[in-house]
């Protein structure tokens, strides 16, 4: 059983891609934190309403009928951005504030955690639900 074609395990699976590349657009930015004109970047955040507008889907709509839309554009990849107001910036023109990234980091690590602990529960209700026992 591929365990992806279920709509709450796939959404899972691309929401821990989204937070493991996450990690890794922070790491770089902790990385140059001493890079002159560095510049810190994070992850776009996940919207319903650019999602809608976007004509994508976590849901992957399905076209039943002649008569349904396709969307407009095909899902994007993730997109990372410029952090737009740093509060902090040296003379060097570096704005990596360490603090900032370092809960930013944490909070990554929480939400990681967390949907790793919602995978591993819904595994083991559709165990008990088919009466595999180990």
């Amino acid at each position: 059983m591929d365990l992806d074609k279920l709509p709450l395990f796939g959404l899972m699976n691309r929401r821990m891609a989204w937070l493991t590349q996450r990690q890794s657009v922070l790491a770089e930015n902790i990385s140059n934190a001493d890079t002159p004109e560095y510049r810190p970047s994070d992850l776009t955040k996940a919207s319903f309403r650019r999602m809608v507008e976007a004509g994508t889907n976590p849901a992957m709509l399905v076209k039943t009928s002649a008569g349904h839309m396709e969307p407009l554009r095909k899902p994007a990849a993730y997109r990372t951005e410029k952090e737009r107001d740093p509060y902090e910036t040296e003379l060097s023109g570096n704005s990596v504030v360490l603090e900032e990234q370092l809960m930013k980091v944490s909070e990554t690590q929480s939400a990681y955690r967390l949907a790793t602990n919602l995978y591993r529960k819904h595994v083991a209700m559709l165990k008990a639900a088919i009466g595999y026992n180990r």
